[in-house]
């Protein structure tokens, strides 16, 4: 007796070639889309109209000045994350740590302004507390970087695990100092001044270096094509002479650096405090998110920056308005995010249904019948 294999309904396969334009409007469809869902959504939970969503929406983002800085100035920080895990995705080492590492670089530098803020000179104080940051950033990257060139570690458990250590010690650091039992320990001087009296601008131009930085290394220098070659295949990489622990443990400290810096700008720059989980705010995972929608490429990452940007600040905006409580934004922001996701899956594959067979085989029996006769 033998076994009838059914061909499945459907199956999925790999495009192998999709026109750019083509994908470009389908992602920017999938935005528009995602921004007319949450108004649907806000509108049926709140009993506000449309209008009502899209006018507060606006505001929250260009409704004064100080908002469309704080929008700009968000998506610099995002996108500055989002550089700092690109070259180790591109490298196929799966850093999920950004989040701790951030955090450890923002330590870093609430040691030094806790304890020579105020004893010492502002400028003394900031250039110490940048570059301790740096060291911790990198200090927190290496780790999982030696372990996984060393005995071959499971760097994206490793990574993970390391965001809650990160938390611990931060949480240890502002119990040990603080007078205060608020858990957030807040600094008056060693911090950044603003240029201009504008204290989003600094920030936003140190990203702007740092990105076109990045997008010339990762595509014209010798560095970021042993990234790209490791990427693809060590075995490649071996054959060719290039030396994969040592492009790893580069990449890595290359990561610090910018994740130390993020956390730098975040304390000195930005709060002029730290706090174990609001200072880095979940920045380090949405990183992760924009680096790999934008197909690692630095100019794309800063567009799905502003677009994250875009939804959070529009709607908090909303929230407030409405008394939607804290979580509203992140809610909105998952549903711009699945609908992204959705358009990048069927850009890479297609949905191939199975053939009707008996409407093929009719014609054929058909044609036997003519040449029998």
């Amino acid at each position: 007796m033998t076994k009838t294999t059914h061909e499945p309904l459907l199956h999925l396969t790999k495009r192998t070639e999709f026109p750019k334009w083509k994908a470009m409007l389908l992602r920017l469809a999938a935005f528009v889309v995602s921004v007319f869902v949450c108004a649907v959504v806000t509108s049926l939970i709140t009993d506000k109209s449309l209008g009502y969503f899209f006018k507060h929406f606006f505001e929250g983002i260009f409704g004064t000045s100080r908002n469309t800085w704080n929008t700009f100035h968000d998506t610099a920080l995002l996108l500055l994350v989002a550089l700092a895990v690109t070259p180790c995705f591109k490298m196929k080492f799966w850093n999920i740590g950004g989040e701790g590492q951030i955090l450890m670089g923002a330590l870093g530098c609430a040691v030094i302004v806790n304890f020579m803020g105020g004893t010492s000179s502002d400028g003394l104080t900031i250039f110490l507390s940048l570059v301790l940051a740096l060291v911790f950033g990198v200090v927190w990257s290496v780790i999982p970087a030696l372990l996984k060139a060393k005995w071959n570690t499971n760097e994206t458990l490793l990574t993970l695990m390391m965001n809650y250590i990160a938390v611990c010690l931060t949480e240890y650091f502002i119990k040990s100092v603080a007078s205060t039992g608020t858990g957030t320990l807040t600094f008056n001087s060693g911090v950044v001044n603003p240029i201009a009296g504008n204290e989003f601008l600094l920030k936003i131009i140190v990203v702007i270096v740092v990105t076109i930085l990045m997008a010339v290394y990762l595509k014209y220098s010798k560095h970021g094509y042993e990234i790209t070659v490791v990427g693809e295949s060590l075995n490649t990489a071996k054959y060719i002479g290039i030396n994969s622990k040592k492009v790893i443990i580069r990449t890595l400290v290359l990561c610090g650096i910018l994740c130390g810096l993020a956390g730098f700008l975040l304390v000195s720059a930005t709060n002029h405090s730290i706090h174990s989980s609001s200072t880095v705010g979940g920045r380090g995972f949405v990183g992760v998110l924009i680096s790999w929608l934008a197909q690692f490429n630095p100019i794309l990452m800063a567009v799905a920056s502003f677009s994250v940007s875009f939804i959070d600040h529009g709607a908090s905006e909303v929230g407030n308005y409405a008394r939607l409580g804290a979580s509203y934004p992140d809610v909105m922001t998952g549903i711009f995010f699945f609908f992204i996701i959705a358009v990048e899956f069927f850009v890479n594959y297609k949905v191939v249904f199975k053939k009707n067979t008996k409407k093929e085989k009719a014609p054929a029996k058909l044609a036997e019948a003519k040449e029998e006769k």
